[in-house]
């Protein structure tokens, strides 16, 4: 295997590859200043009169260039690697140049809309020739590139403190409008002085975060094994209820405070990921557990929400005025009645052919609610006015501070439920079907009653996250419901892990909870969105947290090359021979 490997490095020319991947990066550069993102985060300070965020787009491609470069040219001298690490860099950055050089002089506006000045004053690092700024350009993707494939040459214990300092940096600058804003008022007041001075975060600020995130990645292994005794005492038999009473008096108090902590606008983000997470633990069950691809999940959302609305709203055609927690049992068996018509007519399709049936489901739902067939019944167009808050005991959940603590209670039983059958019989039924459906069926599997309870109890989760979404909102409207909610829980559930229940709650975290906060780029929002998806696919596409069985696989995977080295012709010729 490694005859191989290295067969294939010399057949391909270095130099070659060095060449290949400046242009690429310089393309993509060049792409990413073109459709605004460089001038429109030009505005942004990341760190105050020192770096933008336009600025930072153009630095950190230089400084990746050169990190995979280094990474990916393993074969090669330490002082090989370098050097080629830096030339990508420096290829990419004089592709940028020469644009910049042609801009000023040819005027591309009709053609090109974000080529302008606002665009050529951040290439140019506020140079003002042309020329000098090129130069400069060329220069500062040089070092970038440089420290990249400086940085690709430690191993990963060393590397990880200094990616992890960047990253804590980079995330605190793009949120330090908001993070400003919660922590000025409160007790964090000298903190919030410190950090934000103004615009960005400032240069003391900046380093003291890199440098305790540093501290923190380096220390974080070695309070792992200080803390191992502790957790095989607590993972041992017969210390399940230590466990469990240790996981509630820490969780229960803190759910309890945490949104008076994150206030308003981030306690309703953190409402908008646990519905997120609820339709997520739902889908999980139908395309992790069961393999059912299924695209049309939006539409048990909305009938949730509209039988909510029927059931509670005064105005409303049926005019019942029922109360939230009699309304939302109602709404979950109505959206699982639905799941399972919905799974009798494609109970022998697979694959490519179930996605595009329950697409179609979705889309028709959608059409309805917005026709004028039922506008007698649910409103069409003008949707569903006037649906009251839930309220216990007299205590009305009028704002998402409250309404987070029914989503909280909503996905914990959702979750338990969810876990409780990825183990049982019937989730190892569902995991037959998802490997092979003709092999489960030979076992002895009923394809039906299995593939049909897979589709009503992921309908009955959404269902109950549209109920109280309706609640939340105090109105619903058919376009709340279009065929963007059912991709974002499916990537979601990729993103975090198929089949991975931690997995859901970090790909909502991560594809809803962080765009939700990163709103003031919402022009480019899914632009980035569909980026950072394309990168999770080709970097670790088993999402954040794959699933135990998934896990187990990619080690057998990563085993089975080395496996085969030791298994030589040879070797085989003898044991035969024996």
């Amino acid at each position: 295997m490694a005859t191989l490997t290295a067969t294939r490095h010399s057949t391909i020319s270095p130099w070659r590859s060095t060449a290949q991947r400046g242009v690429v990066l310089g393309l993509v550069v060049l792409f990413i200043a073109l459709v605004g993102l460089v001038g429109a985060f030009a505005k942004k300070d990341l760190v105050y009169e020192v770096i933008s965020v336009g600025q930072f787009l153009l630095l950190i491609s230089g400084f990746i260039g050169g990190y995979i470069t280094g990474q990916r040219s393993e074969h090669l001298g330490i002082a090989a690697r370098v050097l080629h690490g830096t030339m990508v860099a420096v290829i990419s950055g004089v592709i940028v140049a020469l644009f910049l050089l042609l801009a000023t002089t040819v005027d591309f506006r009709d053609i090109l809309v974000n080529s302008n000045r606002d665009l050529f004053a951040v290439l140019q690092f506020k140079q003002e020739a042309p020329l000098s700024g090129a130069i400069v350009l060329v220069v500062v993707f040089a070092v970038t590139g440089l420290a990249g494939s400086l940085l690709s040459l430690p191993p990963q214990r060393w590397r990880a403190p200094i990616m992890t300092g960047l990253l804590v940096v980079l995330l605190i600058g793009l949120l330090a409008d908001l993070l400003d804003v919660l922590l000025v008022s409160g007790p964090f007041k000298p903190l919030a002085e410190f950090l934000f001075p103004r615009k960005g975060i400032s240069v003391p600020g900046a380093l003291a975060l890199f440098v305790v995130s540093a501290i923190v990645s380096t220390i974080w292994p070695f309070f792992g094994q200080v803390t191992t005794p502790a957790r095989k005492w607590i993972n041992s038999p017969g210390r399940k209820p230590v466990k469990f009473t240790l996981i509630v008096a820490v969780l229960v108090p803190l759910i309890i405070v945490l949104p008076w902590v994150l206030q308003l606008y981030l306690s309703d983000v953190m409402t908008n990921v646990g519905i997120y997470i609820l339709m997520g633990l739902g889908l999980n069950i139908v395309v992790g557990f069961a393999g059912l691809l299924d695209l049309g999940y939006v539409a048990f959302f909305a009938i949730g929400a509209y039988v909510m609305g029927l059931l509670t709203s005064p105005d409303s055609s049926l005019a019942l005025s029922l109360t939230f927690w009699e309304a939302l049992p109602i709404s979950m068996v109505v959206a699982g009645t639905f799941g399972v018509l919905l799974g009798i007519p494609v109970l022998r399709m697979r694959g490519d052919y179930l996605a595009i049936v329950t697409l179609g489901f979705g889309e028709i739902i959608r059409i309805l609610a917005t026709s004028e067939v039922l506008l007698p019944v649910i409103g069409g167009p003008q949707g569903i006015l006037g649906i009251p808050k839930p309220a216990l005991f007299g205590l009305v959940f009028k704002d998402a501070q409250y309404i987070f603590y029914i989503v909280v209670v909503c996905a914990l039983i959702a979750l338990y439920v969810s876990w409780r059958l990825s183990d049982s019989r019937i989730g190892r039924a569902w995991v037959a079907i998802r490997e092979d459906e003709d092999v489960a069926e030979a076992m002895g599997i009923n394809l039906v009653s299995y593939k049909l309870l897979a589709f009503a109890i992921g309908a009955t989760f959404s269902g109950m996250a549209g109920g109280i979404f309706a609640a939340k909102l105090g109105s619903i409207f058919p376009h709340s419901f279009n065929l963007l909610i059912s991709i974002n829980v499916l990537s979601l559930i990729i993103v975090g892990g198929m089949g991975s229940l931690p997995g859901v709650f970090i790909g909502a975290l991560v594809l809803v909870g962080l765009p939700e906060l990163l709103r003031e780029f919402a022009e480019y929002r899914l632009l980035m969105y569909g980026a950072a998806l394309v990168g999770m696919m080709l970097i670790k596409p088993e999402g954040f947290v794959p699933a135990q069985q998934r896990k187990r696989e990619l080690a057998q995977e990563d085993v089975f090359p080395e496996e085969l080295e030791e298994i030589s012709a040879p070797a085989v010729a003898e044991e035969v021979a024996s």
